[in-house]
């Protein structure tokens, strides 16, 4: 009986080339595909690997991608790659066919899609994996830092810390993040000219009281201490403080002077 079984195996093993032949030749690819993994099955008979398993993987990769059933064409390709019939151009789509989701991730997410970018990168494997370090979880991360810095602006302009709301605003970097804030940018600059014009009609009023410490560099520090989460009077004295300057009040008006 063993020695029947092991013949009947070995008289399919002999009819598989023929049959996978043909069906690679009239384009059924499916049925390529199947005799190709039967085929595979009796290898441990001495059988080798086809030229036409991997010619079918081939092709029908390239009708999966054609398709759009991106993961399914990546994972035949990456069996083709790894079976010993590919060749240096079935590497190389490979590699193209990875680097052109990864590249319509990053458009999808810079057009504001976060879910429609994961769901790209989930057939290259790429949205998460447990270090945190995937490429989206990487989008993921930098996702939730733009929705916090816009909180965080949306709760100083109730308070008028309008230098610390434009400090949030600037350091929002995302194209989408960017655009949806634009009406928050508008009165956050607004709230900084009335201040301006208040500080201007107290000088008319009373005299300038003007700053001597290097003003450019003074701003600079401002903005640099804002960005570390001071608010506007601790930004204000401690750079006047780091430029050896004493901060002088005289009614509403506040300079920094040496």
């Amino acid at each position: 009986m063993v020695a029947a079984g092991a013949g009947a195996a070995y008289w399919w093993e002999t009819q598989l080339p023929g049959q996978l032949e043909r069906a690679a030749k009239e384009g059924r690819l499916n049925d390529c595909l199947r005799y190709g993994e039967q085929l595979a099955a009796l290898r441990w008979l001495g059988g080798k690997a086809p030229e036409e398993q991997g010619h079918c993987r081939r092709l029908k990769a390239r009708e999966l991608w054609e398709q759009g059933a991106w993961g399914p064409a990546l994972q035949l390709q990456l069996q083709l790659v790894n079976s010993g019939t590919s060749t240096p151009d079935d590497q190389q789509l490979l590699l193209a066919w990875q680097q052109q989701l990864e590249a319509q991730a990053l458009e999808l997410y810079r057009a504001g899609k976060l879910e429609a970018a994961l769901n790209r990168l989930s057939h290259l494997n790429a949205a998460h994996n447990a270090s945190g370090t995937a490429l989206g979880d990487q989008l993921e991360e930098d996702w939730n830092r733009q929705r916090f810095l816009k909180q965080r602006a949306t709760l100083l302009i109730p308070e008028e810390r309008w230098w610390e709301a434009l400090d949030a605003l600037n350091r929002i970097e995302h194209p989408w993040w960017k655009q949806h804030t634009l009406a928050m940018r508008e009165q956050v600059e607004q709230g900084i000219a009335s201040l301006r014009e208040a500080h201007e009609r107290e000088h008319d009023g009373h005299g300038p009281l003007d700053s001597n410490v290097p003003a450019e560099r003074l701003n600079t520090l401002i903005t640099e201490k804002l960005a570390q989460g001071l608010d506007d009077w601790q930004a204000f004295s401690g750079a006047c403080k780091q430029l050896g300057g004493t901060v002088v009040e005289e009614g509403p008006d506040t300079a920094c002077r040496r």
